[in-house]
């Protein structure tokens, strides 16, 4: 499958690179540059803005040479039917790895999607991120469009969002809404604020409805848009910022 164009100018300001590094921080950085202390590719630079490629170029601080600095990578894939989210597996079925054929960094989902279920998954190197987008106690929506058999009831409704009990265990408030009523189904869009693996599936099966679809439409504040099945892109420095102040990183 084709897949979106990724920037790989890898450019950051040179400050940043040194702080991310561990050395000093920002403004003290500036103050190194500024006294040339910072050599960038065997030559000594003294302007503050410059922006350096961290894959590519060498930077000596004080004589001694930075260890490579990782960039961070946030993706969204519309993961596939019949692919799992998880990085190998054992029966051999396609993993969502192989959709991302020009990526050379090692990613891992931020949550999974079953084999049998389609949609936004997010896919990085950043572990902090990934952590506070995965537990409970941040309380991040994730959104889905779920084709169900049957007419879910106004009832059923209101066990969804108050929460059912499922292996002895209440589940969290959703949010529910019908957008398509069928003869023998009804199209649904819940949100909801944990991750228990096939919670959406159980849900409504204990409430009597078989799902005949399910859909990630939405992940915090990012949502799928019209992006194709089995397409990435990458998720934009706003929706990046917007994502990181939701989980406490801003």
């Amino acid at each position: 499958m084709m897949t979106e164009k990724i920037d790989d100018t890898n450019k950051q300001r040179l400050n940043k690179v040194i702080a991310m590094s561990g050395i000093t921080s920002r403004r003290k950085a500036d103050e190194l540059i500024s006294l040339g202390r910072v050599m960038i590719n065997n030559r000594v630079e003294t302007r503050v803005g410059v922006k350096v490629n961290i894959d590519t170029d060498s930077i000596v601080v004080d004589g001694k040479a930075l260890s490579k600095v990782q960039k961070n990578i946030y993706l969204i894939l519309n993961k596939p039917f019949g692919y799992v989210s998880t990085l190998n597996d054992p029966e051999g079925r396609p993993i969502i790895i192989d959709l991302l054929k020009d990526i050379k960094q090692r990613l891992f989902p931020v949550g999974r999607l079953d084999f049998d279920s389609q949609g936004l998954i997010i896919l990085t190197n950043d572990g902090q991120l990934a952590y506070r987008l995965m537990h409970p106690k941040f309380h991040i929506p994730r959104t889905y469009k779920v084709i169900i058999s049957g007419d879910l009831s106004k009832e059923s409704i209101s066990n969804i969002e108050n929460g059912i009990v499922i292996d002895n265990v209440v589940t969290h408030k959703a949010r529910v809404k019908i957008i398509k009523k069928e003869q023998d189904r009804s199209t649904v869009r819940i949100t909801i604020f944990e991750g228990r693996s096939r919670e959406i599936r159980r849900m409504f099966e204990v409430l009597g409805h078989k799902t005949i679809k399910l859909v990630r439409i939405g992940y915090g504040n990012l949502v799928l848009g019209d992006l194709k099945v089995g397409r990435f892109r990458q998720i934009t420095e706003p929706e990046l910022k917007a994502l990181k102040t939701l989980v406490g990183l801003h």
